[in-house]
């Protein structure tokens, strides 16, 4: 038997584990032990086991994850949240359609400090959504517009999966944060441009809201400073070589600490509550790495990512043909896997062949860069499409008088902006390039 059939078994095995809802991490480890015996036996694999979780563990680059789910949760305690969304409304909430769009804008700059969808999408929920519904927004669009929005904590950089996909593919992660920037941007703006496309169509879903006095508008932007030098000392320290990105993240989150203290969101039970809530999420990182560990020593074994690689250059496939298949198939397993899960289980198969193609004419690096953020941009798909769309799904449980079948159909225009976006990646490599190239 060959080593892509039995990567193919096996992954079956696994897929069949998460449709009897096993957790992620668990199937990943269990099917990739069950393989590792299949290949080279069980004593080899209890041997595998005394190293493996130290080895995941012990790599300096990760504690970045663990920092900026802290930072992410002192954001949140300390109200950062509702003074994006307050200076969004303030700016643009006249507009039809236009608290909507400052939901949007808001989930953009929490993102920035955020680096989780899910933290994201749940805590704008809590800030946004009340004064949406209170302002006589639909339904369809309150919930939708959230649950999108949610979907740039992981693009705007600090995100935790590019983290992720840098060490898998031993990138530089500041070039990857750089290199995201352009891109999530482009993608609040399109979310933007499809409340404004709604708002026109159905009026009555976007009512305009009053006009604020410039000083108010003033007042409102200048509360959220904290946001934006919290944002520039880690990206610009980072990317300016002053630190480190895991220095960079401890100085965020002891920044961020801070504007929580003064504001009063650490008092009486706030710190451990942003301490469990980092752990609870990092202990599932975590876990689903040390799965992704086991079934990837598996892979490898099998020889499967390379065989495929070579089968698939084999072929003489036009580039953009076995590029646009990746992408279907992203866009497939984003209908039943979260985010972090699908980099872990499809990069060490899908990179090879990536880097073994030539897409128009991109040097090794900058193809790399290119295709890390393009797969984390479809993997954000995933987050909004049915059956499972995670983020939906938070933000049903907070409006439990919504049906969960309006929010996805209220995620069809922000569906629809995100696969043109896709599109002007695909076609133009420089859009997620050229901030590198304007910083070299």
């Amino acid at each position: 038997m060959t080593g892509i059939q039995q990567g193919a078994l096996i992954g079956g095995f696994m897929l069949l584990l998460l449709a009897v809802r096993v957790q992620i991490g668990v199937a990943m480890l269990v099917a990739g032990s069950v393989g590792y015996i299949w290949v080279a036996g069980a004593d080899t694999l209890l041997n595998y086991f005394k190293t493996v979780a130290y080895a995941r563990y012990s790599v300096y680059d990760l504690s970045v994850v663990p920092l900026f789910l802290l930072m992410g949760q002192f954001a949140t305690h300390g109200g950062l949240s509702r003074a994006l969304f307050k200076a969004g409304n303030a700016m643009i909430g006249h507009w039809r359609g236009g608290m909507a769009m400052a939901a949007v804008t808001a989930c953009a700059g929490f993102g920035a400090i955020c680096g989780s969808s899910l933290a994201t999408a749940a805590t704008m929920g809590q800030v946004a959504l009340p004064e949406l519904r209170r302002h006589n927004y639909s339904a369809r669009l309150s919930t939708a517009a959230i649950a999108a929005g949610g979907t740039l904590g992981i693009l705007i950089p600090p995100s935790v999966p590019l983290v992720i996909y840098a060490i898998i593919t031993e990138q530089n992660i500041a070039k990857l944060f750089v290199a995201a920037f352009i891109p999530g941007l482009i993608a609040a703006a399109g979310y933007m441009v499809a409340i404004g496309v709604i708002a026109r169509v159905h009026p009555d879903h976007a009512p305009a809201g009053e006009r604020m006095p410039w000083l108010a508008r003033l007042k409102a932007l200048t509360e959220t400073w904290p946001v934006l030098l919290i944002f520039v000392v880690v990206i610009g320290g980072i990317y300016g070589g002053f630190f480190t990105p895991t220095e960079a993240a401890s100085i965020g989150t002891i920044a961020t600490g801070f504007v929580a203290l003064v504001s009063g969101g650490l008092r009486g039970r706030g710190f451990l509550e942003c301490i469990y809530g980092a752990a609870q999420a990092t202990a599932m990182i975590f876990l689903i790495l040390l799965g992704a560990d086991v079934l990837n020593v598996f892979l490898a074994l099998t020889q499967m990512p390379a065989e495929l690689a070579k089968w698939v250059i084999g072929l003489d496939l036009p580039p953009l043909l076995v590029l646009g298949t990746i992408l279907v198939i992203y866009l497939i397993l984003g209908c039943i896997m979260d985010s972090l899960s699908m980099i872990l289980l499809t990069i060490p198969i899908f990179f090879p062949i990536i880097m073994g193609i030539d897409l128009w004419g991109l040097a090794p690096e900058g193809k790399a860069i290119w295709f890390g953020i393009l797969a984390l941009m479809v993997v954000e798909i995933g987050l909004i499409t049915p059956p499972v769309g995670m983020n939906v799904f938070i933000i049903s449980s907070m409006a439990k008088d919504v049906p969960m079948k309006e929010t996805f159909i209220g995620i069809i225009p922000f569906l629809i902006s995100d696969l043109l976006r896709i599109l002007l990646l695909v076609f133009v490599p420089g859009v997620a390039l050229y901030a590198l190239q304007v910083l070299s």
